[in-house]
């Protein structure tokens, strides 16, 4: 009898020490995910396209996707593209009529200027 009574008051005594700590009140356990709708990779530019300044980096879009975000900006007559040294695309491309030389660097950002 004295063994029930001293185990019911252990398990009391430790029921107590683990019960309801408020202290971890909000504690999230796993891996904590973002509401934001928002984009969160900032290696890829959506903004729209303008006179924004190129990066240069190393480039992982092939030539058509470069040729396809130059187009998403509104540009024709994309002509042949070219991939220098520090990883820009450039070509010339017509917009409202007017030629243009435009780049895309490797964030995906598109830049345009007068030829």
């Amino acid at each position: 009898m004295t063994r029930a009574i001293i185990a019911l008051g252990a398990t009391v005594f430790l029921l107590a020490a683990c019960g309801d700590n408020k202290a971890d009140e909000g504690r999230v356990e796993g891996p904590v995910v973002s509401e934001s709708e928002a984009p969160r990779n900032p290696a890829v530019d959506t903004a729209p396209g303008g006179d924004a300044a190129l990066t240069p980096g190393a480039n992982s879009f092939t030539e058509a996707q470069a040729r396809s975000a130059i187009e998403k900006q509104g540009y024709a007559v994309v002509g042949p593209m070219s991939q220098d040294a520090q990883g820009i695309w450039s070509t010339t491309a017509t917009r409202n009529g007017a030629e243009s030389k435009v780049s895309v660097d490797y964030k995906g950002a598109v830049s345009a200027s007068a030829n």
